[in-house]
């Protein structure tokens, strides 16, 4: 594989690929999207989960698809006010099917298989550019097949698909490839203007679906690099006009970021640059682990390691060293590099530039990144196995639809997926406050409440812990053993209304009335339309009027 080139050609108008049976084409994309449904078929059922019931079942801006302007600008409350574009999805799922579980997965599966049909013709006609076409151009169409089945079929992309609230990262990768596949029929096309306002769109539409997206400029650029126009320059040279149109998504990201909450992402929430870069060398390399090994795959890591250890080292050493492997790739052997680069790219912004300390790790953003690992695997084995390369896929493939359909599984409770986390991650406090909560409403209290205390260990200092734990008690009817954690947890959280409600509960089953109505009142004062204070101070009000004066 020869690195690309000044002398390439700058677009493929006077090279027309070599023709492909359409049949051919047609089949092997039907054989991707038949295995995806059929690898997914038990996803359909799986009810709202965690972040679900906030992005669907109590975001209001679904209600009406007119006017608009509700619909896409969601109120920051629901986890989708930077993402007007995935909002809007939700929005006409809405309007076709209401609630119904059924119409959101049909909806998420559709977007994942437009994506492994992008991600098909994006490697197929990629193995046709002049620079790869001597090597792999009669190969072209299987090994694109081989890469995209592999890709769709990944028990590690179940949390994209499958978690209905993650649309927002598999709508942003099907844009993703859009914006690289029609940049490369428009660099195929001796009239390529149509292609690259399409692919102007579908970036912009991605950056309305996903910040990652501000990545995808710099790839095209890459790709344009790589495989066309052959230097940085000349690509830029002969279309400037192009990428500064696709760079136009990173004003619409800055744009619909402006009212992100904070809190959430970024510094000053406790996390230095310098220790997260550490941690996510340990992420990146746990990435590239599941890739490889999707075992075991967690719903939720939780908010640790973002500290120093020596075991960061190893690390540190690995990623530094392919880190360094992918820049002399780019060099020398561009192509290899391009995949490299489009792992590390892409993982950019939430790995190395944006600290996202409320969830350093998380499967969903391996969506597309995966693609970059899996081409390189196709194309190592087609080296080592030549012709036998086709019946390996086939038996992979098939394994990771097991595997893609057995993960399902773990989805189809709040309780089914909560277990299975805290039985992997037993130090996420987060994990185990959810697995409280899943049990306590499945009347479970005793074994909720074991959970909850388990959270309170791990987050001493989380007011809603110690509330969970005192709201749980107060339902056991052991009121003395809820004060502590009530009364923690007003000293942790002295605006959670909630918890002011919760330790006026316990302070009046002691009988120590006055101090209960005093955070009854306290609780209004905060939210005066709070209704249970209310009825709670009303009941206590009469249980002194019923007393007999003294």
């Amino acid at each position: 594989m020869s690195p690309a080139g000044p002398t390439l050609q700058p677009t493929c108008a006077g090279n027309p690929p070599a023709p492909v049976d359409r049949w051919r084409v047609v089949l092997a994309g039907g054989v991707i999207v038949l295995a995806i449904f059929a690898a997914y078929a038990n996803s359909l059922a799986v009810p709202f989960v965690f972040d679900d019931l906030k992005s669907i079942s109590l975001n209001p801006s679904l209600r009406h698809l007119w006017p608009p302007g509700p619909v896409l600008s969601p109120p920051p409350g629901v986890g989708l006010s930077s993402r007007p574009l995935v909002n809007l999805s939700f929005a006409l799922n809405h309007a076709v099917g209401g609630e119904s579980v059924w119409g959101y997965h049909a909806a998420n599966l559709a977007t994942h298989a437009l994506a492994a049909l992008t991600l098909f013709g994006v490697v197929r006609r990629t193995l046709r550019r002049p620079v790869l076409r001597e090597r792999f151009g009669p190969a072209a169409l299987p090994l694109a097949w081989a890469v995209a089945l592999l890709w769709a079929l990944h028990p590690l992309q179940t949390e994209a698909v499958t978690y209905l609230s993650q649309r927002t990262e598999s709508l942003m990768g099907l844009c993703y490839l859009l914006t690289l596949y029609a940049f490369i029929r428009g660099a195929e096309s001796a009239a390529p203007a149509k292609w690259w306002v399409l692919a102007v769109v579908a970036c912009w539409l991605g950056a309305a679906s996903k910040e990652v997206m501000v990545t995808a400029p710099l790839l095209v650029l890459l790709y344009d690099r790589t495989f066309v126009a052959g230097t940085f320059r000349d690509a830029w040279r002969q279309r400037r006009l192009f990428y500064l149109g696709l760079a136009g998504c990173w004003l619409l990201v800055a744009w619909l970021m402006r009212g992100l909450p904070a809190g959430q992402v970024g510094y000053g929430l406790g996390v230095t640059g310098w220790s997260y870069a550490l941690t996510e060398c340990r992420v990146v390399v746990d990435y590239l682990r599941l890739a490889v090994w999707p075992h075991p795959l967690v719903f939720d890591y939780g908010t640790g390691g973002l500290q120093s250890t020596a075991a960061t080292a190893t690390c540190v050493v690995l990623i530094g060293l392919l880190a360094g492997g992918t820049l002399l790739a780019l060099r020398r052997r561009p192509a290899l590099g391009f995949a490299a680069a489009w792992i590390f790219l892409i993982l950019a912004p939430t790995s190395s530039v944006v600290p996202v300390v409320l969830q350093p790790m998380a499967e969903h953003r391996m969506y597309l990144p995966l693609a970059g690992v899996v081409v390189l695997a196709v194309m190592g084995l087609h080296a080592l196995a030549g012709r036998w390369s086709t019946a390996v896929v086939v038996v992979l493939a098939t394994g990771l639809g097991c595997l893609t359909a057995h993960r399902n599984e773990t989805y189809r409770s709040e309780l089914s997926l909560w277990s299975d986390t805290v039985a992997q991650r037993p130090d996420n406090a987060r994990a185990q406050t959810n697995l409280g909560t899943a049990l306590a409403q499945a009347g479970l209290l005793d074994a909720a409440q074991a959970h909850f205390a388990a959270a309170v260990r791990l987050a001493p200092d989380d007011a809603g812990a110690r509330y969970n734990l005192g709201n749980v008690l107060l339902e056991l009817d052991r009121p003395a053993e809820a004060l502590e954690p009530c009364a923690a947890a007003v000293r942790l959280g002295p605006g959670l209304v909630e918890a002011h409600n919760n330790l006026g509960s316990a302070l009046a089953q002691l009988g120590r009335l006055d101090e209960a109505q005093a955070q009854f009142e306290e609780a209004l004062r905060i939210e005066p339309g709070y209704a249970p204070a209310r009825g709670n101070l009303a009941q206590l009000q009469a249980l002194r009027a019923a007393r007999p004066a003294r």
